[in-house]
């Protein structure tokens, strides 16, 4: 015979005993918490002043390198040393703070937690690394400062200011160009205002029946003229060679270093040279051709003419 099934039942005295030890835990849990909390305030207290301490410290230290180093270092040498600075004491005073809070901590546990956390995360962001690192090496050595024109390949423009990850370029056309700082560092890079002048060079010609000498004077002396051409270095105009319409002239000059000073320099130098050419009566050769066909060609007469 299958017994029926007994219901156990729990005694309302035995359930209150439950109820009051679970009260009486949680309670016992939160006086242990409260009486740890208050026995750290003091440590608290301690690592908020080191925090402050570390602030004022960073603030003290960077105000006495930009005075020691500000007038002799680069603008960018000194933002590296600002942010070599910043680094070295707030990664101190949080070391510090750390082990005020938490005794247990020594300063190789947590240095070595600190090293195991930073090769996890360089794992993650290593581009962000990548383009950090070059940003302090470009700050450091590179030779562009704020307001250079530089050219990277098909990029082209003003430098308006290094950051630690990426670089920020003014286009000629106005827009602004966020560059990673990895590109810059690893491709070749033109710094077109390294020096206040630059040389520009441009290829004219006269036909073959011009004196070539003759020629030659009348292109320096209009080029001699220009405003946007400097003084200190006189232009050069030298014989190119026989071109397919006629004698090919190599026209340089030096102007200032920024893109709109050479495009306004090309402008002048170009009207004058053709202008000097019209008025000598040089002709400036452009292509001929000549047809020829294998048959005689019938010229027809208008009767009426």
């Amino acid at each position: 015979m299958t017994q029926p099934a007994t219901e156990t039942t729990i005694p309302a005295a035995e359930a209150a005993f439950s109820l009051d030890r679970i009260v009486a835990v949680t309670l016992q849990t939160a006086t242990q918490t409260w009486t740890d909390f208050i026995a750290r305030l003091p440590m608290l207290a301690l690592a908020l002043g080191i925090i402050l301490a570390t602030w004022l410290l960073a603030w003290t230290s960077l105000r006495v390198a930009r005075r020691i180093a500000g007038r002799r270092a680069r603008p960018s040498l000194l933002r590296v040393i600002e942010r070599l600075i910043k680094l070295a004491i707030w990664a101190t005073g949080l070391l510090l703070a750390l082990i005020v809070v938490f005794p247990g901590v020594s300063p190789a546990k947590a240095l070595g937690g600190l090293g195991l956390l930073s090769v996890a995360v360089g794992l993650a962001f290593r581009d962000t690394f990548e383009n950090f690192f070059a940003g302090m090496l470009m700050l450091w050595k590179y030779p562009f400062e704020a307001g250079d024109f530089i050219e990277c390949g098909d990029l082209l423009g003003r430098v308006e200011r290094v950051h630690i990850r990426m670089t920020t370029l003014r286009e000629v056309s106005g827009e602004l160009l966020l560059v990673p700082n990895s590109r810059l560092f690893k491709n070749p890079v033109r710094v077109l205002t390294d020096q206040p002048e630059r040389r520009v060079s441009i290829l004219t010609g006269v036909a073959y029946s011009v004196d070539l000498a003759a020629a030659l004077e009348i292109v320096e002396q209009a080029v001699g003229g220009c405003e946007h051409v400097m003084r200190e270095r006189p232009p050069q105009i030298l014989a190119h060679g026989f071109g397919n319409s006629g004698m090919e002239i190599e026209v340089t000059w030096w102007c200032g270093s920024t893109p709109l000073a050479v495009r306004q320099s090309r402008s002048e130098v170009v009207v004058a040279v053709k202008a000097a050419l019209d008025a000598a009566g040089m002709e400036i050769p452009f292509p001929y051709r000549t047809l020829t066909f294998a048959e005689p060609l019938t010229v027809a007469h208008d009767d009426d003419a």
